[in-house]
């Protein structure tokens, strides 16, 4: 039986179930909307089973941010540090000792890992957290996996984790593998629509929209944007129109040092509140707590591969409709 938590999240209901599932079977499938606690719970929950028992559990996360943050706030829910039992792998920096039984690694690094060693000894379990971004390394390691699984480790566990993908795609992949699926707990939303100015910069709107939204209603705003020259660009523009200094306005981007991202993701202090300028980075497995409001651009910027020039460019585009759910 997975171990008791202290605080209840909507994940705990299906946990039993996650336990049974894959104590019968090698793959499965987990199905749970944001929020519901999937990213930080379900590593946890199998620490103690069975087939786990003295190997550890490697958590894949798409962003370096999430895997910091999840192992930071999974080392808290044990009353520990990350670096003890739970410890993280990314890329400029890592917390890992003897002691860790669960890794939250990012996709790339996972991939060098498993073909430094295919047959990944010592490991009980692979978990792929956010699978639906699908992402080049995220696909590529759940192929390398499924091959360990099938020729060299028929008792190596792996298990999809996502919050609005199609569970039974995926399962038929994996030798169509059982999908549990979480409720999760939802709160009624209201969705105000802003018409797009084509004659005005996109960052000039978001920046009125937010500066509206702040008059109108309480709490911290999380908006979204592009890339990082929309945001300072953005975070230009609503300094101008936002002069309480109980607002604090923050950028959240891939770029930024450890430090400044843990900044954006912190709870304000009491009696302020914060604007949180994100990218796609905010969309998943995170939880900033505090906000109430968001502000959603509609636009991505995600890679495009041109085989005439055999290079990669950035392409701002329309975000999909899994990611504007997401948000």
């Amino acid at each position: 039986m997975p171990r008791q938590f202290d605080t209840p999240l909507p994940i705990d209901a299906v946990l039993d179930d996650l336990d049974r599932t894959l104590d019968r079977h090698n793959a499965a499938v987990l199905v749970a909307p944001p929020g519901a606690g999937k990213t930080t719970r379900v590593p946890l929950a199998l620490l103690d089973a069975p087939w786990a028992r003295d190997k550890k559990i490697i958590v894949l996360e798409p962003r370096r941010i999430a895997a910091r943050a999840s192992a930071e706030r999974m080392a808290k829910t044990l009353g520990e540090r990350a670096g003890e039992t739970i410890g993280y792998r990314v890329r400029f920096g890592s917390k890992v000792s003897r002691a860790t039984r669960i890794e939250v690694v990012t996709e790339g690094i996972f991939s060098r890992q498993i073909l430094d060693d295919p047959e990944l000894n010592g490991v009980a379990a692979v978990l792929f957290d956010e699978f639906h971004e699908r992402s080049l390394d995220a696909d590529l390691g759940l192929a390398l996996a499924r091959d360990a699984q099938t020729g060299l480790r028929e008792d190596l566990r792996i298990l999809v984790m996502s919050a609005t993908l199609d569970g039974a795609r995926v399962a038929r992949l994996l030798g169509d593998a059982p999908v549990v699926q979480s409720e999760g707990r939802a709160f009624p939303v209201e969705t105000r629509y802003v018409g797009r100015k084509m004659d005005v910069q996109v960052e000039r709107q978001i920046a009125d929209t937010i500066a509206t939204a702040l008059r109108a209603d309480a709490g911290s705003v999380l908006a979204f944007l592009p890339g990082a020259a929309e945001i300072r660009r953005t975070q230009t523009f609503l300094s101008e129109r936002v002069q309480d200094p109980s607002v604090e306005i923050v950028p959240l981007f891939g770029a930024l040092d450890a430090s400044v991202q843990d900044r954006a993701i912190a709870p304000a202090p009491k009696g302020t509140r914060k604007v949180v300028l994100a990218t796609s980075i905010a969309e998943t497995s995170l939880t900033i707590e505090g906000v109430r409001i968001v502000v959603d651009s509609g636009l991505a910027r995600v890679p495009r591969y041109e085989p005439d020039i055999a290079l990669t460019r950035l392409e701002t585009v329309r975000a999909s409709r899994a990611a504007v759910d997401q948000r």
